[in-house]
């Protein structure tokens, strides 16, 4: 039985990846805080522990898993950097440091569309911030770059999408509007259950918004 270990589990994607994975035979295991086990489905081992600190948790890691990271701040907007920094950077960086620690074969890591707007410029550099971190680690890891995702509750974006799609045929906005192109909830499960089965032999692998919508 091949072993996850997600943080973020109890989340707007992590709920419905582990309840796929757990379908599939995997063994979960879920880094939450104490308030929050009894939010994950039944056969997930919950792992309580600081999210943001490496020592807590490394030695709940099962060596040779897959390692999911999907911690972040909900709703992300651009007046939230500081929050930014504080959880989603933070706890990237403390996740990488337990992977490493542990001997995780493969870290998959949620990170965001990397064409610079200026709105949420600072979301982007955290990401980007996070998937250096895991870099340094040498852990072969898998980055899956959506930019919105419209899912229950995440469906306002989709009033905007005659217009997304006529800035693609303009030639200024072209490259700006493709490379931000929004992904459904299911397509981003689908990459994540394929990252999950299909890790890269060494290095870094990239999933970009083109290859999340033909999921």
């Amino acid at each position: 039985m091949e072993k996850i270990f997600i943080t973020g589990g109890t989340g707007y994607m992590g709920r419905r990846l582990i309840a796929i994975l757990l379908s599939k035979g995997f063994e979960v295991h879920a880094l939450v805080r104490e308030t929050s086990v009894d939010k994950l489905p039944q056969r997930c081992i919950a792992v309580v522990a600081n999210a943001f600190a490496a020592e807590s948790f490394s030695v709940a890691v099962p060596t040779g898993c897959t390692f999911v990271q999907l911690l972040g701040v909900a709703h992300p907007g651009p007046g939230k950097k500081n929050e930014f920094k504080q959880i989603d950077l933070a706890s990237a960086r403390a996740s990488a440091e337990a992977a490493k620690k542990a001997g995780a074969a493969h870290f998959v890591y949620v990170s965001v569309a990397q064409e610079r707007t200026n709105i949420m410029s600072d979301y982007q550099q955290c990401r980007a911030l996070g998937e250096e971190a895991i870099k340094t680690t040498g852990v072969p890891a898998t980055f899956i770059r959506p930019w919105y995702v419209v899912g229950p509750g995440h469906y306002w974006p989709l009033f905007f999408q005659p217009l997304f799609k006529f800035l693609e045929w303009i030639p200024f906005t072209s490259k700006k509007a493709k490379a931000l192109r929004l992904v459904t909830l299911k397509q981003m499960l689908k990459a994540l259950s394929y990252a999950i089965e299909n890790p890269p032999v060494k290095g870094i692998e990239i999933m970009e918004i083109d290859t999340i919508n033909r999921m």
